[in-house]
């Protein structure tokens, strides 16, 4: 992560401006009755919401008699975001409001294994085309936000032995894509940035998720009280190199352990599948063969599944959510590999665990990656929490 230039909220302002987004329009006594305030405080505080545009007057509340009180509410309008998603084929840049709305959007097939540069040339040069195209000035940017396909040193926003990003090992994300924007710039595992965007999106009241992304590579985001849990390095949520048992449910590895992502992610259910000479190369051709009820490929998502499954009860287990959600494009080849992940999770982990559980596809669709990024970027600039 850049340095911050600047805050873009007073500490002691954050609170109330939270209050005006997630509850809608407010009254200063109403302000003052939530926090405990005095309305005088109040309404100091609520003087720079209002002078930075961030908080607007939102006409009067029905009186029952008198003057009736003025109303504030949250401008989302007053700021924008800009939001990368790179996966290991694709790219999409946004430009986003404060709620998350993406305004302008740019997207490309690319290679993430090219190299840094050339990616990242495209993304800020995608950036400033929508930023352009939107007529925002630059100074109304409050950050930028990137999700990269690989592990990421929250910390310091620098990609850490990506294993299908050659030449991205701790390269300086945030100081290449600042030197072209003079604001912060936030990197995450793109898992990560999808959780946060599935999360606000389809399950915002939810307080425990976690978010799988079965796709050229497996890995979760984890969401834990409400907020996204990274660890200590930024690491937490790597399930692709955990091994999955031996069990009845899972013959087709043998007698030995392996990775998860050896035996479930795209790329190994389209080696399975070239083996039984039903060719497929990529995810790509699992997630079509699967939409097509190829038997094969039905036979391997439902394996893959079961293996997933192996994982996800453990999980289930230790974390509780009340939420697990599947993405990533080998999810999006029907109900298969969810069957899979059911059969085993629902049959394996506590009925505790399991006795509210729900186990879904993502509904986030293409645009998960660039909102979550967006989110991630409002959480540090506008929440008091992550202040």
């Amino acid at each position: 992560m850049s340095d911050a230039r600047g805050q873009l909220v007073a500490p002691d302002a954050r609170a109330l401006l939270r209050m005006l987004r997630t509850g809608g329009p407010k009254t200063r006594a109403q302000l003052a009755e939530l926090t405990g305030l005095a309305r005088s405080t109040v309404s100091a505080r609520l003087e720079g919401l209002l002078s930075s545009g961030l908080a607007v007057p939102a006409g009067d509340e029905s009186s029952t008699g008198g003057r009736p009180p003025a109303l504030v509410a949250f401008n989302p309008a007053a700021r924008v975001v800009l939001a990368v998603d790179l996966g290991a084929t694709h790219g999409v840049v946004a430009l986003t409001d404060l709620a998350g709305s993406i305004l302008h959007t740019e997207s490309r097939e690319l290679a993430i294994a090219s190299g840094p540069e050339p990616v990242l040339d495209w993304a800020i040069a995608a950036a400033k085309r929508v930023l352009t195209a939107s007529g925002r000035a630059r100074t109304e940017l409050v950050g930028i936000g990137v999700g990269l396909p690989g592990p990421v040193e929250h910390a310091s926003g620098l990609p850490t032995n990506p294993p299908i990003m050659p030449g991205w090992n701790r390269f300086d994300v945030p100081g290449y894509v600042g030197r072209h924007f003079d604001v912060p710039v936030l990197v995450d595992n793109d898992v990560n940035v999808l959780a946060l965007g599935e999360h606000a999106v389809t399950w915002p009241d939810v307080t425990d998720m976690v978010f799988v992304k079965v796709s050229t590579g497996i890995g979760a985001g984890i969401i834990s009280g409400g907020r996204l849990q990274r660890g200590a390095q930024g690491s937490a949520g790597d399930l692709g190199h955990v091994r999955v048992p031996f069990t009845r449910r899972t013959p087709q590895h043998g007698a030995e352990d392996a990775d998860l992502e050896a035996l479930a992610s795209g790329p190994a259910i389209a080696a399975w599948m070239t083996e039984r000479d039903a060719p497929a190369l990529t995810s790509q051709d699992v997630m079509e063969a699967g939409l097509r009820g190829d038997p094969l490929a039905v036979q391997g998502l439902r394996q893959a599944g079961r293996d997933l499954g192996e994982v996800l009860a453990t999980v289930v287990n230790l974390l509780n959510p009340s939420v697990v959600v599947i993405g990533g494009s080998v999810a999006r080849a029907g109900e298969h590999l969810l069957a899979g992940v059911r059969e085993v999770v629902y049959g394996q982990s506590t009925p505790l665990a399991t006795q509210n559980l729900s186990i879904v596809h993502s509904r986030a669709g293409a645009t998960g990656g660039v909102l979550g990024a967006a989110i991630m970027v409002i959480q540090r600039v506008l929440d008091e929490a992550s202040a």
